[in-house]
């Protein structure tokens, strides 16, 4: 994860502080362990929202991620639209619906561990983008080497799913811009709001043509709204304190570990084993995006 996403994301998603637990609750924790908690959260409510997909199909489930999320938004901060921040704030609001709707796609037809590796490509190529060092050439060639491992390794990887997968990383990276013109165009979490709106707005026909009545189970809901809390509420909230207390740079390279949580929750929470040359695959990922996080920082 690049450290400049890093203090975007601390910018866009000020927000959460509100909803983060009391320095009381959180002090005693090291900030370390509230990143790598934050990390948990995030890949178990992916693991979560895919076992919701045979009831609401893939589509229904961000469907509802989005929903409950842009609802929690709009009753924290009670935006109004302005015309000037209006065209920003819906690019920002596609580029994230179409990333979490092509992640999640991508989440039917492969694992989760493969599909967060090969979606950071996205913030990873942002980190590289422009760079002329050596270095940085040399973690861009092990990143991609990682995935074509990670593709090849395991024999019956969809390449729909790798493709969707791709995608998603190509719209995260797309985020990230979007995320900083963002910032600098609207305060605290009202843009952010807006553009969670326009996500769910784009993303809800999908679900319920996906769907249908499924989504208004009380059951799915329930999930559904776990997903979001575990898929966004905690982990930022978790993320925000600990960036209060430590550098963006160890942060970046916290967030490095992300494609092994995912793998590891796959594996203990949806039964997806990956074959050895597929976890060589995921560390390469992981050594490229913690080498070009600090490359960034570096002189």
């Amino acid at each position: 994860m690049v450290v400049a996403h890093m203090e975007d994301a601390g910018r866009s998603w000020r927000w959460f502080g509100r909803l983060a637990a009391t320095p009381r609750l959180t002090g005693s924790i090291p900030p370390t362990v509230q990143v790598l908690l934050g990390i948990i959260s995030v890949q178990v409510g992916g693991a979560v929202a895919k076992t919701l997909f045979t009831s609401a199909g893939a589509t229904g489930v961000v469907a509802l991620r989005l929903v409950f999320c842009a609802l929690i938004l709009l009753l924290i901060w009670r935006p109004t639209i302005k015309r000037e921040t209006l065209g920003v704030v819906v690019v920002y609001g596609v580029v994230l619906g179409t990333m979490n709707l092509l992640f999640y796609l991508s989440l039917a037809r492969i694992p989760l561990g493969v599909a967060v590796t090969i979606e950071f490509l996205g913030p990873l190529a942002v980190a590289l983008l422009g760079s002329r060092r050596l270095r940085d050439v040399l973690w861009a060639l092990m990143a991609a080497g990682g995935v074509v491992l990670l593709a090849r390794g395991g024999g019956d990887i969809d390449p729909v799913g790798v493709l969707l997968a791709l995608g998603a990383g190509a719209c995260w990276a797309g985020y990230i811009l979007a995320s900083a013109k963002l910032g600098s165009r609207t305060s605290d979490g009202t843009g952010l709001a807006l553009g969670m709106v326009v996500a769910a707005a784009l993303v809800v026909p999908f679900g319920v043509a996906d769907a249908g009545t499924a989504l208004l189970s009380p059951t799915v809901l329930l999930a559904g709204l776990a997903v979001a809390l575990l898929s966004s509420v905690i982990p930022y909230s978790l993320e925000l304190e600990a960036l209060r207390k430590i550098p963006p740079r160890v942060f970046g390279v916290l967030m490095s570990m992300e494609p092994a949580v995912a793998a590891l929750a796959g594996l203990a929470l949806l039964g997806e084993l990956l074959a050895p040359v597929q976890w060589v695959a995921i560390c390469l990922v992981v050594a490229a995006s913690a080498g070009a996080t600090r490359s960034a920082n570096a002189p």
